[in-house]
């Protein structure tokens, strides 16, 4: 009886070891799940989505929406400008290309952030921002990182062959800045420019597939675009500053330093700048003085919003930094916005 009972004294022992360090291990995975800084909270990858695909809808970072927007808006611009630009065009035509670069920008951005993650896999880990990302956490092998990359591809691919020939070209020559922006810190201090250059290439594409070929409008606008990226990238990368410069890793904010707010000014002013120009280059030849007022407002519009986050900003404050930099989805629809009441005018 006494061997027995030691026994069951065992067992129940081990069971609560075993459970202790089941649960120690669920809590790991928890704050892991949880640690990432820029998350949104909340989102439906945490509180919907199986658990098997979590860690392959956080590599294409769908819990954190903001990316995609910065990535859609410029092709929104596009799309809407060209239509401006070619009063007998079609509504339904710029309704889908802007579905199709709304579920593209979805599976891009996806398919950019995942190779992103295999590119910087030695070093994600060192930063603290970025250390509970999949591939660093171990929850995804870079090989099903590369599946997973290779069919948010493919169905890029299927959509983009709905659209004329020109923009497929276009659609092409869009993977050599996504191919290289990975590795553009490693190499310069202006890898925001790079981001800027994969980020805003939806600008010609979207205007291409609206008027059938490439206008100097939409070299125009592409212009502004990656001067806004530059503006809301350098406020992002104040984030990563101090860890960036322990791991050798260049960036605008590291390189603007204190005097960032002075070349956020020059984005912000070239930005603006540039887009009344596109807008008056496209829109002149329509002799509407209404349509041409009121996008030149959506410009303007526009860089108020960015003189707004001017104002706010605190470069040694990563919260306001990211705050300021998710407001920059607002910026972009503001343009959206008002182009399509020019349209509709």
């Amino acid at each position: 009886m006494g061997e027995e009972g030691e026994g069951s004294s065992l067992q129940a022992e081990t069971g609560a070891d075993q459970a202790q360090v089941e649960g120690q291990a669920d809590a790991a995975q928890a704050e892991a799940d949880t640690a990432i800084a820029d998350r949104v909270e909340g989102s439906w990858v945490d509180t919907k989505a199986p658990d098997d695909m979590k860690p392959y809808l956080r590599l294409s970072r769908i819990d954190r929406p903001i990316g995609t927007w910065l990535l859609l808006l410029p092709c929104w611009w596009g799309a809407l400008l060209g239509a401006l630009a070619t009063p007998g065009s079609s509504g339904l035509t710029t309704i889908w290309i802007m579905l199709v670069c709304g579920a593209g920008a979805v599976l891009m951005r996806g398919a950019g952030c995942t190779w992103n993650d295999i590119s910087d896999r030695d070093i994600d880990g060192k930063v603290e921002r970025t250390r509970n990302r999949p591939l660093v956490a171990g929850q995804v092998t870079v090989r099903e990182a590369l599946i997973w990359m290779g069919f948010q591809m493919f169905a890029s691919f299927l959509l983009l062959l709905t659209l004329n020939g020109a923009a497929i070209a276009l659609g092409f020559l869009a993977l050599v800045p996504v191919a290289i922006y990975p590795f553009a810190k490693r190499f310069t201090w202006w890898p925001q420019v790079f981001l800027g250059l994969a980020f805003n290439w939806g600008a010609l594409l979207a205007w291409t597939a609206q008027t059938g070929s490439l206008g100097m409008p939409a070299v125009i606008l592409y212009i502004a675009g990656i001067c806004w990226t530059l503006f809301y990238d350098t406020i992002y990368a104040h984030q990563d500053a101090e860890d960036d410069a322990l791991i050798g890793v260049k960036s605008t904010a590291r390189l603007f330093g204190e005097n960032t707010e002075y070349w956020l000014r020059g984005f912000l002013v070239a930005s603006v700048v540039l887009m009344s120009l596109a807008i008056i280059y496209a829109l002149t030849p329509l002799a509407d003085p209404l349509k041409l007022s009121l996008s030149l407002a959506g410009a303007w519009a526009f860089g108020a919003h960015l003189n707004w986050q001017l104002g706010l900003l605190k470069i040694d404050n990563s919260a306001v930094c990211l705050r300021l930099f998710r407001s920059n989805r607002d910026a972009g629809l503001i343009v959206v916005l008002i182009f399509a009441a020019a349209l509709l005018v």
